[in-house]
């Protein structure tokens, strides 16, 4: 068998075990090869790559389905020019999504309108475009799911749904003003990820503001740890698009 054939049978035997064909793998090459089919193993790999890009762009369109993220909040329409190197060279590294293999956190701060919504939509983007598990939600709205699932006694299930995805991104978790039932459902979910999961989150509040959502200094301090222990966190000091945008109207 030549080195060119050899490869040929590899790729197919790799992807047909991917495909959970495994008796198939097994079985496949070596017949053809015995049967003096050598010729054919270019082919089969071919069609069988075509299947794998099949599947993978189904897989993303569900994936992408699943994710509700914002559409348009991309890398291609974030104006990058407006932060600093230190991000930017941040957000690259994550591009690859190997945080999410360490259950590593992301942390965006910075005031209204910085583009921290944005940037770490884009990224659940890039993520999903590589088949990645990602959800964006507002973090009210995941709050009041969780509290009605607590009501309902279905909170541990409603969790292990939650944990289907490798990355939850709880945007704007700084405007949250919370009863003490809502601050413990939003812990939990935050306790039960810790070291297994990733956690991003945008926020307008600095870490010394955060007892104004979880009221307890204990459970804040708590939550704090949990989401820094293993983390990147991205600090967006410029001045609102927004702001500028307007200033920008008035000049003109």
């Amino acid at each position: 068998m030549s080195r060119r054939t050899a490869n040929h049978a590899e790729l197919i035997t790799e992807l047909l075990r991917s495909f959970k064909l495994t008796a198939a793998a097994e079985e496949l090459v070596p017949r053809l090869v015995t049967a003096g089919h050598d010729q054919a193993l270019a082919t089969i790999a071919e069609v069988l790559g075509l299947e794998e890009d099949a599947r993978h762009e189904r897989r993303v369109t569900r994936l992408r389905r699943a994710s509700k993220l914002p559409e348009g909040k991309t890398f291609e329409t974030f104006d990058d020019k407006r932060l600093g190197q230190p991000v930017l060279r941040k957000i690259r590294e994550l591009e690859s999504g190997a945080f999410l293999d360490e259950a590593i956190n992301v942390l965006g701060f910075g005031l209204p309108g910085v583009g921290k919504s944005h940037l770490l939509a884009a990224l659940g983007h890039v993520l999903v475009s590589q088949g990645r598990s990602v959800l964006w939600t507002p973090t009210y709205s995941l709050v009041q799911e969780l509290l009605a699932a607590k009501r309902d006694l279905v909170l541990p299930r409603k969790l292990r749904k939650l944990d289907n995805f490798e990355l939850v991104i709880l945007d704007d978790i700084g405007y949250v003003n919370q009863s003490p039932e809502e601050a413990e459902v939003l812990f939990t979910l935050l306790a039960e990820r810790y070291e297994r999961r990733s956690t991003a989150l945008t926020s307008n509040l600095v870490f010394s503001e955060w007892d104004r959502i979880f009221k307890n200094k204990m459970a804040t301090s708590a939550a704090i740890d949990r989401l820094v222990h293993h983390s990147v966190v991205l600090e967006f000091d410029v001045p609102s698009y927004r702001t500028e945008k307007a200033k920008s109207k008035k000049k003109d």
